[in-house]
């Protein structure tokens, strides 16, 4: 079955030099049928304005993922890291014990465009953590390709958790189709452009929730830009975090 949630659907914050969409409830916005889906507990669809960003701030017991679609985003954290993520680029902060982080748009005439992703981490307190991977665009290319996982396999990222996360481009005829194990949940999220699975249409910010299928087949594309989490099979009410 898959369940979609189409992108007009999602919560919206509008601060200004902020806007973002929010897939699941976030801050102030709230719905008691969107409070993460297994252990996927954020999308945030975000668009910081130039020169504005998100000031420090502290992060316990969490995944957190950031993935640029457009412009650079400065991170700097309290473990000592400091980068510039771009589009390609994959950032995975452990917050585990306790970290603060700021993110920031350096340029001064351009917008940031990102998702910020979190999963809540099968164990608490552990030591904070950074990892950062540039996935090429022609290894995303009209397939999925696995970007974070619970053991980093294929150079891909390391996450806490029974999660599994691919990021893919299609465009014409392009298309690749994922096998699902057995009892595993799926989440789809449509970041830009559009594309079918399994024959159903989804545009940019549309997502899905996924149970029972033993497939998804990416087809159509539209200069689409995609990422599927392949997740834990259990129905899990999350605390408004």
């Amino acid at each position: 079955m898959i369940e979609q949630r189409l992108s007009e659907q999602r919560g919206l914050g509008d601060h200004g030099w902020l806007k973002s969409r929010h897939t699941f409830s976030f801050a102030g916005y709230y719905d008691p049928k969107q409070v993460g889906f297994s252990d996927l507990l954020v999308i945030n669809d975000d668009r910081v304005a130039a020169s504005r960003g998100f000031g420090a701030h502290p992060h316990s017991n969490m995944e957190i993922i950031s993935y640029v679609l457009e412009g650079e985003l400065a991170h700097k954290d309290s473990m000592g890291t400091g980068s510039v993520i771009v589009p390609g680029d994959v950032q995975l902060m452990s917050a585990g014990s306790g970290v603060t982080h700021s993110e920031f748009n350096n340029s001064t005439t351009d917008g940031v465009h990102f998702l910020q992703i979190w999963i809540v981490p099968a164990e608490n307190g552990t030591k904070p953590g950074y990892q950062q991977v540039s996935v090429a665009e022609e290894d995303k290319r009209g397939k999925l390709r696995l970007i974070i996982s619970p053991t980093g396999d294929d150079k891909a990222l390391s996450v806490r958790q029974d999660i599994k996360i691919y990021a893919g481009l299609f465009d014409g005829n392009e298309q690749d189709t994922v096998t699902l194990a057995e009892n595993r949940y799926a989440y789809i999220h449509v970041a830009r452009g559009s594309v079918k699975v399994n024959g159903i249409e989804f545009k940019a910010g549309d997502g899905a929730r996924v149970r029972n299928e033993t497939s998804l087949t990416f087809t159509d594309g539209d200069k689409a830009e995609v990422l599927l989490f392949d997740l834990r099979p259990v129905e899990v009410n999350h605390p408004n975090r």
